[in-house]
């Protein structure tokens, strides 16, 4: 069994350490959403705050979610209504916290979850990469040794959590060893104006849109694509074992895919 932590303990840990500040840029209200009850003794994890995660995060009692994609965004809410309204019921009626970090969560050099996919790939000289409203969000870096792009797909794909499957845009064939890595919706025209000033070969991504398969043609990039879900759950992760060897408390992580 666990401790029992103060909410504002732990939500002033998560701030610090994922460096909130420094994105106040940023379309998400990050940090603390919605406060539940004052002492937390079990915490749930998840890729999206929706009606489902908050239904299992209540299942199994946890008093805090914390998720990458939350309910607050831009000047937040001007009206809580219909589905909105449903989602804010389900927290108040059952004093869950929801804390929510995006940006930040891209972009951590350590925990964050191209961080984690620049690992999983076996990346050496990794630098910051992928410009969006002025920080870097995600990283680059080199191969050992060449790779086709079916073989380092492979490489990442057997280490990520959940389940799902690859898309390769491009010849799968291509011998490639200087990589780029933006988890989410990363398939963005800058990045790809990015990769051509950099030489780089591929990026690893969430999704793709219509446009960003013509950029990465002329940017002569392959790309990987592991789904925005899949590929924005290393970092949600691995702040779940940083908190759970921090503060030693219950941790739970609710694997709810959306397939893309």
């Amino acid at each position: 069994m666990g401790k029992s932590v103060k909410l504002q303990e732990i939500t002033s840990y998560l701030d610090e350490m994922l460096k909130l500040p420094e994105f106040s840029s940023d379309c998400s209200n990050n940090g603390l959403q919605f406060e539940g009850k004052e002492v937390v003794k079990k915490i749930a994890f998840a890729v999206d705050g929706t009606a489902e995660s908050f239904r299992k995060a209540i299942e199994i009692n946890a008093d805090m979610l914390f998720v990458h994609h939350g309910i607050s965004w831009g000047s937040g809410f001007k009206r809580i209504t219909g589905l909105d309204a449903e989602r804010i019921k389900l927290l108040a009626k059952n004093d869950l916290s929801l804390y929510a970090v995006h940006l930040p969560l891209d972009a951590h050099a350590g925990i964050g979850h191209n961080a984690r996919l620049a690992a999983m790939a076996e990346l050496c000289y990794i630098a910051p990469f992928g410009d969006y409203h002025g920080k870097k969000i995600g990283f680059r870096g080199e191969l050992s040794s060449p790779v086709t792009v079916e073989e380092l797909a492979k490489r990442i794909d057997l280490l990520l959590p959940s389940t799902g499957k690859y898309q390769i845009f491009g010849d799968p064939e291509r011998s490639v060893s200087r990589v780029g890595i933006i988890s989410g919706g990363g398939a963005y025209t800058e990045a790809f104006m990015e990769m051509k000033e950099l030489s780089l070969e591929c990026l690893v991504t969430g999704e793709m849109t219509h446009e960003a398969v013509s950029y990465a043609k002329e940017a002569n990039a392959s790309v990987i694509r592991f789904g925005h879900y899949r590929s924005e759950t290393p970092g949600v992760l691995a702040v779940m074992s940083d908190i759970k060897r921090y503060f030693d408390i219950d941790v739970e992580f609710l694997d709810l895919p959306t397939s893309f």
